[in-house]
């Protein structure tokens, strides 16, 4: 169950810092919250327990109250704000879980020990024409950016590039995903500035990505422009690995870590849950120790909460960890004693004997720590998975990075509204609503699909024209049943373009425009990525267009709301494959339009700049599901910029 949470308390909490007494009110906390009822027993309450956890990171916020507010301390509010939100993620942002057991009848491994379901392999490769955020005494820019990369409590950093604003970082790092289905990527850019922290430093622009897109891709190479930017974008390299307990994917995933020699990739991981100890020694006579964990694979240490004054603690708590090799990589466990810091008992598990196990598990067991007293002992569970070489999952049941959107209320039953009127262009703006072909065909329609796949690469260049989509998403909407297509009679202003004749130049002659829509109603956002144009006319060979796409969205036409694509030069068949994105409220979705404007760098054929134009009108489509359709391009009918 997935629930929108607003909470805004009245909690009133007080810190002290260098003898400055200071406080927090008004604390609020915005997040998607999702909460797991497992497993299903016969009795009341019916569960066993819950998983409660924040898919992503949520948006907090708070007012400072004493001398801290007074002062007023230079960064003091974001360093304040990020120690709140780390202690969040720490306790219950994926992949850590909020376990709360409800039944004695369940062992509590079954709600605390760690589920992932993948992992998602993210290569930032590059990014280009960044924002110029330190200006010289010449009067040139330059940045020092670098990226920082968040997938709910994970997070990484790359190294800065000094004045530069077409970086090339070459960063690989795996995230552990717990929940394909709702997660987000997200990656922001940080021009860097001497100082004390990221409170100095210019923001370059971010973007974000759902993980179930790559899910369904299984790898996914794209360019994503820079949304809080006025120019940038960002290149990256995805892949989705699933998780194996068969043996004989083991070498290959070996092989594949191997071949990336900049790299320390992961082959397996591995979850371990502490239960307890027993008979712990003292650190000091006639004094219990105050015990806690340290666990370890490779470079990667977890700390557990301490216990007070025992020497036999509890902990049920879980980690996971990534594994390079799990021949020779081991768990290290060191049991410390807070008070001291002295070693209470140690273990060390070589991960190659889960190798040797039943589905590569080891339940419960007590096993004799080293460096302890006779009868010290330690009681875990491992389990051991493989990575999976990414595929393509086509029985994935919900669309490309849309997984959130089964919650969407259905599209308006009744024929769709006139747009509205709007002061900046004349109401009869040219609507996205060519004329179906006679008599379709399944024939025609696999023809037309085969033609899309031939016409865009298999593979990806560094080049700035690299395709963000692969072919399969853009494939999906089209090869669609012929009776799930609406007739004319069902809708007379708009019509599904799935026909065999995208090799013609459309109704006006102007040529026509492949587009992707999507909305995400967990971050209530419009997704538009436009694919490529077909057919753009050429009268004169001397002149070929340099085309570009730019998008308004309207009513308001403003310049925030504007978007732009890269300019390919002399060419008539364009392709770009580049994501815009717009926040929308869903209750103001189906009252907006998306104008798409087709415009060259040359004057199109000795006059205006607008090649043709398109505008989507958001109350005609259903958006449980994206769509990825084509578009006449019409005579231009509102005023350009």
């Amino acid at each position: 169950m997935d629930v929108d949470l607003f909470y805004a308390g009245d909690c009133d909490i007080s810190f002290i810092l260098q003898r400055i007494r200071g406080g927090i009110k008004d604390l609020q906390i915005h997040g998607m919250l999702r909460v797991v009822m497992k497993p299903l027993i016969s009795k009341i309450p019916l569960v066993g327990g819950l998983q409660v956890f924040f898919l992503n990171n949520p948006a907090i916020d708070f007012n400072l109250v004493g001398a801290a507010d007074i002062l007023d301390m230079p960064g003091f509010s974001d360093i304040l704000r990020r120690c709140i939100v780390e202690q969040v993620a720490k306790m219950m942002v994926l992949p850590n879980k909020l376990p709360i057991k409800l039944s004695d009848e369940i062992p509590t491994v079954d709600l605390r020990m760690p589920e992932p379901e993948g992992v998602l392999r993210i290569h930032l490769v590059q990014a280009q024409n960044l924002m110029k955020k330190d200006v010289s005494m010449l009067g040139k820019g330059k940045s020092d950016p670098y990226a920082i990369i968040t997938v709910g409590a994970q997070q990484w950093k790359t190294k800065h590039i000094d004045n530069n604003i077409n970086p090339r970082w070459e960063f690989w790092c795996e995230a552990l995903i717990s929940s394909r289905k709702g997660q987000v990527m997200q990656c922001e850019l940080w021009d860097w500035d001497p100082g004390m922290g990221i409170q100095n430093d210019d923001y370059l622009g971010r973007c974000s990505l759902d993980i179930s897109q790559v899910v369904r891709a299984g790898r996914l190479d794209t360019w994503q422009t820079l949304q809080q930017a006025k120019t940038g974008k960002v290149h990256l390299r995805l892949s989705w690995h699933r998780l194996s307990t068969d043996l004989l994917d083991l070498s290959h995933a070996i092989t594949e870590t191997q071949m990336v020699k900049n790299a320390e990739l992961s082959s397996a991981v591995v979850s371990v849950y502490i239960d307890s100890c027993r008979n712990l020694p003292n650190a000091r006579a006639q004094s219990r120790p105050d015990p806690y964990l340290t666990v370890t694979v490779g470079k990667k240490t977890e700390n557990t909460a301490v216990q007070m004054r025992t020497d036999s603690p509890v902990y049920e708590i879980g980690y996971s960890f990534l594994v390079q090799n799990p021949e020779i990589d081991v768990v290290d466990i060191k049991v410390l004693d807070q008070k001291t810091g002295s070693q209470l008992g140690q273990l060390t598990y070589g991960i190659s004997a889960l190798l040797k196990q039943n589905n590569l598990i080891m339940l419960n067991q007590p096993m004799n720590l080293q460096k302890s007293g006779p009868e010290s002992k330690i009681t875990l569970a491992l389990q051991l998975k493989i990575l999976k070489e990414a595929i393509k999952e086509e029985d994935f049941e919900e669309e490309p990075a849309a997984a959130e959107a089964d919650t969407l209320p259905p599209a308006p039953a009744v024929a769709p509204a006139a747009p509205a009127e709007s002061t900046d262009g004349p109401a009869s703006a040219p609507l996205a609503a060519p004329a179906p072909p006679a008599n379709p065909t399944t024939n025609s329609l696999n023809a037309e699909l085969k033609n899309m796949e031939d016409s865009i690469p298999s593979t990806v260049s560094d080049d700035t024209s690299d395709k963000s989509i692969p072919v399969e998403h853009i494939t999906q909407a089209v090869d669609m049943p012929l009776q799930e297509m609406p007739s004319e009679r069902e809708s007379p202003k708009l019509v599904h373009r799935v026909s065999s004749l995208t090799t013609s130049a459309g109704e006006a002659g102007l040529g026509r425009i492949l587009l992707s829509l999507r909305y995400s109603m967990q971050n209530q956002i419009l997704y538009v990525v436009v694919h490529k144009i077909m057919n753009i006319p050429l009268k004169d060979p001397t002149n070929v267009p340099d085309p570009y796409v730019k998008l308004y969205l309207l009513p308001g036409r403003s310049k925030d709301s504007k978007r732009k694509t890269v300019v390919v030069k002399d060419n008539c068949m364009p392709e770009y494959d580049e994501q815009f994105e717009w926040a929308i409220p869903l209750a103001e979705l189906h009252s907006r339009q998306v104008e798409v404007t087709v415009a060259t760098h040359k004057g199109f054929l000795g006059g205006s700049p607008v090649i043709g134009q398109v505008l989507v009108h958001l109350n005609q489509y259903d958006f449980r599901e994206a769509k990825t359709l084509w578009f006449d391009l019409l005579p231009e009918s509102t005023p350009r910029d």
